[in-house]
């Protein structure tokens, strides 16, 4: 066997256990990763955003039959507006204090909606009207997307932080691409589930004075003596 094909042999051999050597360190499982969480993120904003497009016609239809409501329909736009306004890049997913402030922006508009949800059902003239039940329907379907997303997200965001965290890949996730943890949504006392929405059921009479609907209360203090 003659010296440079032996050199060829011994090159080849080293660039090979190099190649493996540096997969083996994360060279490409952690910007695997962590594309595959971006693309997730993708999502969270694609549904997020249909929700914010959705709400000026829902309000516009409230207001036309609970014009009165304006302090709940007034928070629904500003919980819009603040949600609306904070802009996540994906650098910012691993920066604690601006991933925060969107989730709670976002839940303050879903704890919003829950609201005008309540609101409405005091309203049947309006529960009757296809063109609203067809919009709650959007709305409710989007939120559902929403919760999907965001799990779907999580999910992702757990492999990558694994990833870089675990022997061997940390040692490329640290040495050559610098990689930190993202952050991921934390549950929040129910904001992160869909009110429900039941038009199916007899619609709700609204209250005619304060007196009427305190009377029912009443009846049981009267009971007792």
């Amino acid at each position: 066997m003659s010296a440079s094909l032996v050199r060829r042999l011994a090159s080849a051999a080293f660039a090979l256990g190099a190649s493996l050597s540096l997969a083996a360190c994360g060279i490409n499982s952690v910007p695997t990763a962590e594309e595959n969480a971006k693309a997730k993120w993708g999502n969270v904003e694609s549904a997020y955003q249909r929700r914010a497009d959705l709400i000026p016609n829902l309000v516009a239809t409230v207001k036309g039959a609970a014009a009165s409501e304006t302090q709940i329909l007034t928070q629904v736009t500003e919980a819009r507006a603040s949600a609306t306004s904070i802009n996540i890049k994906t650098e910012d997913l691993s920066n604690p204090e601006t991933f925060n402030k969107f989730q709670n922006a976002q839940n303050q508009l879903t704890q919003a909606l829950g609201q005008l949800r309540t609101v409405v059902e005091n309203y049947p003239q309006l529960q009757s009207q296809q063109g609203f039940r067809d919009l709650m329907d959007e709305v409710t379907g989007t939120e559902n997307r929403i919760n999907e997303a965001r799990r779907e997200y999580n999910t992702a965001v757990q492999s990558y932080n694994t990833t870089i965290r675990t022997f061997p890949d940390a040692i490329g996730a640290k040495v050559i691409y610098g990689a930190k943890p993202m952050e991921s949504f934390k549950a929040d006392a129910g904001a992160d589930k869909a009110p429900k929405v039941d038009f199916g059921g007899a619609p709700a009479a609204a209250p005619a004075n304060d007196n009427d609907a305190a009377t029912p209360a009443a009846k049981p203090a009267a009971a007792a003596q």
